[in-house]
């Protein structure tokens, strides 16, 4: 069962318009982020880069977090999902327009938003890093949004092949570490934390986020800029983020051996995220039923 536009349907009933200017040009941005025993984690930034996009590609829809979670206590229930252990889709979509390839604002947006049941225990704990002959490309924009534009990852997806133990790891044209195809990729050396800064054309990922605000309150120095990738092949430990995979450390990348599960930086991060998750769990539990069912 997902959500289309209003209505709850069958996933066979769901269709769009060929005229929808997401399926006709890409016009449209998502969100994936999951669901811990019902509760989406760092919601309110996923809704907040969610709708600086939306601004971006003047797509004219307001984001209700309120909506968005009754919409998630219902696919929770129609879905039969009784852990509230899920992975999430939101897709805006630019919607039916009859001015075709235009200079416009859209008004009529398409919503979607799916979920499915996810075993954590079948999530791996750790990758391999292969770096990508596939180069990424620059933003459309002045910023990376997390758009349909998806065909520098579908290619770099070829590349590496389908292994859930391997992450592609994409440099920018000039040889600049960038990013994974769906990761931000961070790396220690000696007492510093390095990752790719913006201006690298990578997406600003929403765990991403956690470790830059999070690094520097665990004593960890942090820094970002634009780094060759002997960096990165030079480092003590490297891992990758992903709000559905979370923290994941590298075991190896090309040749190059890490610590994997046992980096002291990665494993103090993982530590902190799945603390601040049990921590999210048991507040909305200290105020009863689900967090969406409180905050009407």
């Amino acid at each position: 069962m997902i959500y289309v536009n209003g209505r709850y349907i069958e996933e066979k009933d769901a269709v769009l318009s060929p005229f929808d200017h997401g399926f006709l040009y890409g016009i449209g941005v998502f969100e994936t982020f999951r669901l811990y025993e019902g509760y989406p984690f760092l919601l309110d930034w996923h809704i907040e880069r969610l709708k600086r996009a939306l601004k971006d590609l003047q797509i004219e829809y307001t984001v209700s977090k309120h909506e968005i979670l009754e919409m998630l206590d219902k696919l929770l229930r129609l879905n039969k999902i009784k852990d509230g252990n899920a992975r999430v889709r939101l897709d805006i979509s630019a919607g039916i327009s009859d001015k075709g390839f235009a200079a416009q604002a859209y008004d009529k947006p398409t919503v979607l938003c799916y979920m499915n049941e996810l075993k954590p225990e079948s999530l791996p704990l750790q990758k391999a890093g292969k770096v990508l002959s596939v180069r990424r490309n620059t933003p459309e924009g002045s910023f990376r949004l997390k758009s349909h534009h998806y065909l520098n990852n579908m290619y770099a997806k070829r590349e590496i092949g389908n292994d859930p133990l391997v992450e592609g790891i994409f440099l920018t044209e000039d040889g600049a570490v960038a990013e994974g195809i769906i990761s931000n990729v961070f790396w220690r050396k000696d007492s510093c934390i390095y990752t790719p800064s913006l201006d690298t054309g990578i997406l600003d990922g929403v765990t991403r986020r956690f470790v830059l605000e999070n690094a520097k309150k665990m004593g960890l120095e942090l820094k970002t800029g634009r780094y060759e990738l002997e960096a990165l092949l030079t480092a003590d430990e490297a891992w990758m983020t992903n709000s559905v995979l979370e923290i994941i450390p590298f075991t190896k990348i090309e040749e190059v051996d890490y610590a994997g599960r046992s980096g002291e930086a990665a494993s103090a991060l993982q530590s902190l995220y799945k603390k601040e998750i049990k921590n999210m769990i048991h507040e909305k539990h200290e105020k009863g039923g689900r967090v969406w069912r409180n905050k009407r």
